[in-house]
């Protein structure tokens, strides 16, 4: 427990350097990745840096409409309340934003809906 307890307080007072080459090594040796994180680095006494804040909104973009184009255009039309026409216009010209501005959740729904019917979707 010692040894552990002393290899912690070793890896707590690593430098920023000294932190980005195990990242490296790690990868490089063991295919670990680290998680990506906003992490505030504290300057002099009283100066942290800013810690980025969460994102609130999010939009759906249709990469693609995959196999199945047409079940994807009646979605988009359904999702949207756009027309037949101006659906199959925003499936035809994708990469498009299919909704922005949304929650999370409501991201996260759109995007396993218009995923079963078989687009490629991404949340920015």
């Amino acid at each position: 427990m010692a040894d552990l307890k002393a290899f912690a307080e070793q890896l707590v007072n690593l430098t920023v350097k000294e932190v980005n080459e195990l990242a490296q090594i790690l990868k490089d040796e063991y295919g670990i990745e680290p998680a990506a994180a906003a992490v505030a680095v504290a300057g002099p006494a009283g100066d942290a840096a800013p810690v980025a804040e969460e994102k609130s909104t999010f939009d759906v973009i249709l990469k693609e409409a995959g196999g199945a184009k047409l079940a994807v255009v009646k979605l988009v039309k359904d999702l949207t309340g756009l027309g037949l026409k101006e659906a199959k216009d925003l499936v035809d010209g994708a990469p498009k934003e299919v909704k922005t501005g949304v929650s999370k959740d409501e991201a996260e729904a759109l995007k396993k809906q218009l995923e079963e019917a078989g687009a490629v979707v991404e949340i920015k």
